[in-house]
This record gives C-alpha cells, sequence and structure tokens, in this order.
C-alpha cells in the first residue's frame, strides 16, 4: 500500500473500500469485514449511505479477530446536509455518527456537499477535531471557486477534496486548486459511476493488456497516479484486484491517452452547478 501525508501529518491509505449504495446492513458488515481481511486500511462511508452502523460493526469484527487494530485502521464518514445548518446541529451530526459506528473518533470525517451553513457546519468540525472525535476534517465537492473561498476563510484548511475525478471528468482545474492550497484529492466514481462503460474501450483494453492487469486497475493506477486518492466500492469478487496497483507503471504517454477521454462537465451525472440539483440535495433528508 502506498499512502499520502494530509496537510495536519496524518498518513492516509491511497486506496480504499467505499460502501456507497450498500445499505443492506449484513452486507455491507460482511464486505468491509472480508475487504480488511482483504488488506485495505482505508474504509469510506457517510451519513447518507444509512451504514455507519454496519461499517463500525466490520471494525469490531475485525479487531476481535486479530486481523488488524483500530490505529491501522483510516475510518472515514461525511456529515449530510441537514446537518449542516447550523454549529448546533452539526455538532449534534457528528455525534450521531459516532454514536451509530460505535467508534470513539473517525480518521477524517467530511462535509459531504456544499450547501446549507457549512461554514458553522465546519467550526463545529473544528471544535471536535481540536477535542480529537475527528484526527482530520475535509471536504466533498467543493468545486474550485467554492473550495478558494473556503481556504481563504476558515482557520484549519481542508485536508481532503472528495470530488467526482475519472478519465471521463479528470478535473484538472480542481487538481490545480488542491494543490495550491495543500488539499489532497480523493476520488469518487473512479471508474466512471456506470455512464461510460470504459471495459469496452480498445485503448484501454489494450494499456491493460499490455501489464496483464483489468481495465478497472488501470483506472484505479491512473488516478492514483495523479495523487488522487481512491476509494472503490466493489463487489467482494473484485476486492482483491482492486487493491492490486501497486506492482506497475502507466507511462506519460499511456497517461495523456487515458487522460484524452475527458468530457468535462457535460459528462457527470452530478450536477453541482445547477440549482435544481442543490435544491434535490437540501430537500434530501436522511432523519426526521
Amino acid at each position: 500500500m502506498e499512502y499520502v501525508t494530509l496537510n495536519n501529518g496524518l498518513k492516509m491509505p491511497m486506496v480504499g473500500f467505499g460502501v456507497f449504495r450498500v445499505p443492506d446492513k449484513k452486507e455491507c458488515e460482511e464486505s468491509v469485514y472480508q475487504a480488511i481481511k482483504a488488506g485495505y486500511r482505508l474504509i469510506d462511508t457517510a451519513a447518507a449511505y444509512y451504514n455507519e452502523d454496519a461499517v463500525g460493526a466490520a471494525v469490531k469484527r475485525a479487531i476481535a479477530d486479530g486481523l488488524c487494530t483500530r490505529e491501522d485502521l483510516f475510518i472515514t464518514s461525511k456529515l449530510w446536509v441537514q446537518d449542516m445548518m447550523d454549529y448546533e446541529s452539526a455538532q449534534k451530526g457528528i455525534e450521531a455518527s459516532l454514536e451509530k459506528s460505535g467508534l470513539e473518533y473517525f480518521d477524517l470525517y467530511l462535509l459531504h456537499q456544499a450547501c446549507g451553513d457549512y461554514f458553522s457546519a465546519w467550526r463545529a468540525m473544528e471544535t471536535a477535531y481540536q477535542e480529537g472525535k475527528l484526527k482530520a476534517i475535509g471536504v466533498s465537492n467543493f468545486y474550485p471557486n467554492i473550495l478558494t473561498n473556503f481556504c481563504e476563510v476558515v482557520k484549519v484548511k481542508p485536508v481532503v477534496n472528495q470530488v467526482e475525478l475519472h478519465p471521463y471528468y479528470t478535473q484538472e482545474k480542481a487538481l490545480e486548486t488542491m494543490k495550491y492550497y495543500d488539499v489532497i484529492p480523493e476520488a469518487w466514481a473512479p471508474l466512471g459511476g456506470g455512464r461510460y462503460n470504459p471495459f469496452e474501450d480498445e485503448m484501454l483494453k489494450g494499456i491493460a493488456a499490455k501489464y496483464n492487469k483489468s481495465v478497472g486497475q488501470v483506472l484505479l493506477r491512473w488516478n492514483v497516479q495523479r495523487g488522487v486518492v481512491v476509494p472503490k466500492s466493489t463487489h467482494v469478487e473484485r476486492i482483491k484486484e482492486n487493491i492490486d496497483i501497486f506492482d506497475f507503471e502507466l507511462n506519460e504517454e499511456e497517461m495523456k491517452q487515458i487522460s484524452s477521454l475527458d468530457m468535462g462537465y457535460s459528462g457527470s451525472r452530478a450536477k453541482h452547478f445547477e440549482p435544481d440539483f442543490v435544491r434535490m440535495v437540501l430537500n434530501n433528508k436522511i432523519h426526521d
């Protein structure tokens, strides 16, 4: 496993296991347990995934079975916008995540969207960070203009910005902005979120064949070589495959070829700039 060093000195694994779209508690717990058994140490969940409790159960089980210690793991969760309306609601949201997971702390905790009163929510996260409940704090879906304003204002700089990053949406400007503020980029939908069918692309298949790897492994490797952390949601049978990307390296020409697939914002499913999308996010309640 390769690691990146966050701007607060904490080390974060570059490849992890995500549990987006795994709401079934038993399935989620078992998949996280198997991921830890296979060598994953970064686990990515969120309040809006409805499975923080299952992740916590898998972590406790893995520790009890001697697969790892809590200190070996890097557990991430995220605060949903319903809990980002003021300082107090964010405090309650953070405590709810910790209580549901059964964990004493999260290694990383993110603002899930740039919606609501995210500055007040961030101050609550700063407090929890100072108290040791959150070992690091960051953001998600903060586009360059929003991240710039945010980093210029807040007291504690975010360590990570998790955004949509794959060959069909390379977000070079976003990466430049994150580098400027020493914020590590983290991907969601690193294979395109099922919208682009990279597995049928002849160029990608050719590169994969050269290294005796799958197209998925090539795409994950492409992001890692750009300095992007990659948590990948997957079925159990692909858990081992997705972590096995550190024994080859794409050359400069191959990196450019893969990046040439970029479709820009027009190809993105999540229309964060659109008013209707923002209204939908603000009205998407995960609890009453």
